[in-house]
């Protein structure tokens, strides 16, 4: 009777054995179970982590390709990134590093986002001042043209006063003279009668020019090709010029006729064609020729 009882009391305890140790069994099964799947997470969280570091890396070398003034702080941020993939690839993926790196991610993001923020505010500003240089061009050019259209046109009148400024010497003419002893001229042909030349010309009427006293320089040429006269010689830059005489106007804005004696000292004038030119400094401002015979 004893024995069944002592039978009863060991299977009970079998029992309960068998019970606790399916219990562990289970226990350890559901524990294994759940490490696996958090493994599984973290892993996955690792690699999640690392595409978007990887993302964001790829995103600031763009940003800095397009050299913008904030391209510094951009590689900046690069070189930060870069260091927490490295960090990342060397970590065991535990769930407090990982979290670590999403709150550094997110940081570096955040900075990304605003600095591609700030450079597109620069982008647009450089777009307006851009748009503002071009107008600002524009309108410089405009002026330039027209500027230079106005200096073109003071040229042209500056030239075209300069040009009706200008005395107009007209009415040369040359006559031999012989003086008779009487004091009277009478006109010869004759070059073994004349006593002296005389040189006459008017200067026309003109309002624009300046008045004032205006100096002529008259040359006279024979057939043999001799400057008669002082035979001086003046010289006006590159030009020289061999004269007869001079001869000053008192010039009034209105016509005037001048007239001057070259005369022949005792000295035969030669035969031939001879020549008169007047000049104005070094510019020859009229000419004719006669003969004596």
């Amino acid at each position: 009777m004893e024995n069944q009882k002592n039978n009863s009391s060991l299977k009970a305890i079998i029992v309960v054995l068998a019970i606790l140790l399916a219990g562990s069994l289970a226990y350890m099964y559901k524990i294994s179970s759940d490490a696996k799947t958090t493994e599984t997470a973290l892993v996955k969280d690792k690699e999640t982590a690392m595409e978007e570091l990887s993302l964001l890396k790829t995103k600031l070398d763009a940003a800095i390709a397009e050299k913008t003034s904030v391209s510094d702080e951009l590689i900046a941020e690069r070189e930060k990134v870069v260091k927490l993939i490295a960090d990342l690839k060397k970590s065991n993926g535990d769930v407090a590093s990982l979290k670590k790196f999403q709150a550094q991610y997110n940081a570096l993001n955040a900075k990304f986002n605003a600095l591609v923020k700030e450079n597109g505010l620069l982008k647009d500003q450089n777009l307006t001042l851009v748009s503002k240089v071009d107008s600002l061009n524009m309108a410089l050019g405009e002026s330039m043209r027209f500027n230079d259209t106005l200096v073109i046109q003071n040229e042209n009148l500056a030239k075209t006063v300069e040009k009706a400024s200008k005395l107009t010497v007209m009415n040369l003419r040359t006559q031999a003279i012989k003086e008779k002893s009487s004091g009277r001229e009478v006109v010869t042909e004759r070059a073994r009668r004349a006593d002296k030349l005389k040189v006459c010309f008017a200067i026309a009427q003109n309002e624009v020019a300046k008045s004032g006293e205006k100096l002529y320089y008259v040359q006279i040429i024979d057939s043999k090709n001799n400057v008669l006269g002082e035979k001086r010689t003046e010289n006006f830059g590159s030009k020289s010029l061999t004269y007869s005489f001079t001869t000053t106007v008192a010039y009034e804005n209105k016509s005037v006729d001048v007239c001057e004696n070259l005369e022949g000292n005792g000295v035969d004038f030669e035969k031939g064609i001879y020549y008169v030119n007047i000049f104005d400094k070094g510019e020859l401002v009229s000419k004719t020729s006669f003969t004596l015979k």
